[in-house]
């Protein structure tokens, strides 16, 4: 299992807490990613959004690619992760700005792409916003774009519904070959499809066990299906409430899942519940926590978080995308109190 982790861009995880003691500034940012790499997580994800889901859209956020650009100079190890969505960006400038930072970080940049939910912020922002399932088409032609110009073959040549090009060269080529990884997430019939013909990895909101094996489980049949090799990794995003004693612990989950509706957050919320294609239905406490962070269950003490990672880890999930308040303290917290746990269990279990 590898643990990755959220940056913290927009002040904080939590929508009915006001402040998190988790400033939305790249020191603080820089800070949590220069920690985490020396206390064993392996990759960031950065969500690309221009306003503040999380606060409200007043509130101050991170732009997702300068702060990934500043983390890649300021960090050694970290795999950087970023958001990105096609109905904001140029396919070509994106390839080339990837490859750029792909370039500065020494191959440890990679994309994940998002199809967008947000019609809100796409009005704001004068980005794309269409129907479901044009927003994929899209994608398709945009993945498609950056992947024929981070190719050996130059020029490269497109025509499609969306995007064209004429001979256009990109160099120099991203240090990852034959390109930068892709990681994507979709719950749609048609989302599903794209991913498993476009992209190299999966990444889950969060679920139940039964609800992420039976993803797993339908992806790689999918997968099969194309003919190329494995999807390289599944994620899964989940957020933490470890503390020395359960009733701790849920304590702590009643405290911030107390749902107000006319919070500042609420308004994007409400796109994501209402513009997107989901499997289940997302009830109103799912909130609290972005990316349904709360079902996946990882509360209570060490050794509970411990065996139910290694539940994950049995049905196929590979990386743990982890969401924590206060980030820095709790992150800290983990790594001390569970990664050793779940090493010390995986052992005992091979060994049965």
């Amino acid at each position: 299992m590898e643990y990755g982790f959220w940056l913290p861009i927009f002040g904080g995880w939590l929508r009915n807490v006001e402040d998190e003691q988790m400033p939305a500034t790249f020191d603080y940012a820089k800070h949590v990613a220069q920690t985490a790499e020396r206390i064993g997580f392996s990759t960031t994800l950065i969500a690309e959004l221009n306003l503040n889901d999380i606060k409200g859209i007043a509130e101050p956020s991170l732009e997702a690619w300068t702060t990934a650009a500043a983390i890649a100079a300021t960090t050694e190890r970290l795999e950087i992760m970023t958001a990105v969505r096609p109905g904001f960006h140029n396919p070509a400038t994106t390839a080339k700005m990837a490859a750029n930072i792909d370039q500065l970080s020494n191959g440890r940049f990679t994309l994940n792409v998002v199809s967008a939910w947000w019609e809100e912020e796409a009005r704001q922002y004068n980005g794309i916003f269409t129907a479901h399932d044009e927003r994929y088409a899209r994608t398709e032609e945009f993945v498609t774009v950056m992947k024929g110009l981070w190719a050996d073959a130059s020029p490269y040549s497109f025509d499609g519904d969306y995007y064209q090009l004429e001979r256009a060269e990109l160099h120099p080529k991203p240090v990852q070959r034959p390109g930068i990884k892709l990681y994507a997430g979709g719950e749609s019939e048609t989302g599903k499809q794209t991913i498993v013909n476009h992209c190299d990895a999966y990444v889950m909101h969060g679920g139940t066990v039964d609800e992420v094996a039976t993803k797993i489980t339908d992806m790689k049949t999918r997968r099969a299906a194309t003919g190329k090799q494995p999807l390289a990794s599944f994620g899964l995003a989940a957020y933490i409430i470890c503390r020395e004693t359960e009733a701790a612990a849920l304590e702590e989950w009643r405290r911030i899942t107390n749902v107000k509706e006319d919070g500042a957050g609420y308004a994007g919320y409400d796109d994501f519940v209402s513009k997107s294609q989901l499997e289940q239905q997302v009830k109103r406490n799912d909130y609290s926590v972005s990316n349904r962070g709360l079902r996946p269950n990882l509360i209570g003490t060490p050794d509970q978080i411990a065996e139910r990672i290694l539940e994950f880890e049995a049905v196929g999930v590979t990386l743990l995308l982890l969401q924590f308040s206060p980030q820095l303290e709790e992150m800290e917290r983990f790594s001390r109190e569970v990664m050793p746990r779940v090493e010390a269990k995986r052992k005992v279990g091979q060994l049965k």
